[in-house]
């Protein structure tokens, strides 16, 4: 539907796993990961499994066959074509990075969907070596957001977002996601946009205790089968 943007978040949203757990789980980084987990920040520690992964002679394809066994439902990825064929705006703003998140989208037949990803970002050095960094660098600067990570305030990318339409006039929002930290972006949804958090994830537990603070309409949803059949009636 023209004039609707539609929101995601990506793991445990668009694929029903964690997409960096996938990778360090089905590459055999479990022991060294649970190791250093206390010890670096998340996108420190995703981006030195990397380098492991590079000193055993893991090349980026390798790591790219590992994600296209990531689980995503049929009905997910036809409803992501079916909302593009609807002239829908798909988005994906997520704490995942952007390697992952194409690669995936890519398998899928999906990457060409979504007009944006806003992700932590990743580059691949001269040795061939997959590098990750943050979305916003939480040593030279503070998004000072108290809901959300220091490395992304998925709040302040959706306000860039309606900044950047704005001379076209609000569009209605459509925002699926289950994390904490898609609860920032979630407040700053108006009545007529919809929020589509996933039933006993820590979203909809925020929303059940701050319901007051919702403006948005609240579809819960339990697995893929359930996502793409109330998207699909949201936008039909």
């Amino acid at each position: 539907m023209t004039g609707t943007v539609v929101v995601f978040d990506f793991d445990q949203t668009l694929i029903n796993d964690d997409s960096d757990r996938w990778v360090v789980t089905e590459m055999g980084l479990k022991q060294l990961f649970n190791e250093l987990r206390s010890t670096l920040p998340w996108n420190s520690l995703m981006d030195r499994m990397m380098m492991e992964l590079h000193l055993q002679g893991k090349s980026t394809e390798d790591i790219k066959e590992c994600l296209k066994r990531t689980p995503m439902h049929p009905q997910v990825v036809a409803a992501i074509k079916s909302a593009h064929a609807l002239g829908c705006d798909l988005k994906i703003i997520s704490d995942a990075n952007q390697f992952f998140i194409e690669s995936i989208l890519e398998c899928h037949g999906l990457l060409g969907c979504f007009s944006q990803i806003v992700t932590n970002p990743t580059s691949v050095d001269g040795d061939g070596r997959l590098k990750i960094s943050p979305y916003h660098d939480p040593v030279s600067s503070s998004h000072g957001c108290n809901f959300c990570p220091s490395n992304m305030c998925k709040g302040q990318v959706i306000d860039q977002f309606l900044a950047s339409a704005s001379e076209n006039g609000r569009k209605r929002y459509i925002y699926l996601g289950d994390g904490r930290n898609d609860f920032c972006p979630t407040l700053k949804l108006v009545e007529g946009d919809h929020v589509m958090p996933r039933k006993e994830y820590p979203l909809w537990d925020r929303i059940c205790s701050n319901r007051m603070l919702i403006n948005a309409d609240i579809h819960e949803w339990t697995d893929g089968e359930e996502l793409a059949k109330i998207l699909l009636q949201l936008i039909q």
